[in-house]
């Protein structure tokens, strides 16, 4: 399948927040790839999933946040009708993009759906995901972290309050939440950098 049409649709409607860009659904796809490497996956399904899978983004401090991946369904939808995708196949990649997103909380029943789900988790985590992190934390103007307790050993993590606290609410957990291998291996290097950085940066505070 030629993916260049879903290419060029999700270059157009890039994001400017740079947490959900244009180059978030590029690494997401190089992830995706490696996951499919050990994985059997139907590529026509977990291609266009994967590069239209941000289309459209509620804020993350707008309360209709986890509802971000119904409406970008309803766009791709329409992009997959433009482009005549195979009607069999559409509810596939649909179902892809409504539930791909941690918010959400829905683990999907095929195996493509947790290949989408895995690609994008791993872009949170890591280096990348910790831009990522303080990226979005910067256009919700919070602080870094909570001036008097940063890594919430005394109170609740509130990460609509405090970025750092983003690590505990979400990132933390992802490496057990992967579906594959590949991803939880991926996974598993890539929180280990997280774990350094929280060591470092608690030297500095």
């Amino acid at each position: 399948m030629d993916l260049t049409p879903f290419v060029r649709v999700a270059r157009e409607m890039s994001s400017a927040d740079p947490a959900h860009d244009f180059l978030h659904v590029q690494r997401a796809w190089n992830n995706a790839q490696k996951i499919m490497q050990a994985t059997p996956a139907d590529v026509e399904v977990v291609g266009p999933s994967v590069l239209l899978h941000e289309l459209f983004n509620y804020p993350k401090n707008d309360p209709r946040s986890p509802l971000s991946g119904d409406v970008c369904a309803e766009y791709a939808q329409e992009v997959l009708a433009q482009v005549d995708y195979p009607g069999e196949k559409r509810d596939l990649v649909l179902d892809c993009i409504r539930f791909h997103s941690f918010s959400r909380g829905v683990v999907p029943p095929h195996m493509e759906g947790k290949v989408v789900q895995d690609a994008d988790r791993l872009d949170a985590l890591g280096a990348i995901g910790l831009a990522r992190l303080f990226a979005t934390g910067a256009q919700m103007q919070l602080p870094f972290y909570h001036a008097t307790d940063p890594f919430a050993q005394h109170r609740e993590v509130d990460d609509k309050k405090n970025s750092l606290d983003h690590v505990y609410t979400k990132l933390l957990k992802l490496p057990d939440a992967m579906h594959t291998p590949v991803a939880r291996d991926m996974a598993a290097t890539r929180i280990e950098f997280i774990k350094q950085y929280l060591r470092q940066l608690g030297s500095e505070l």
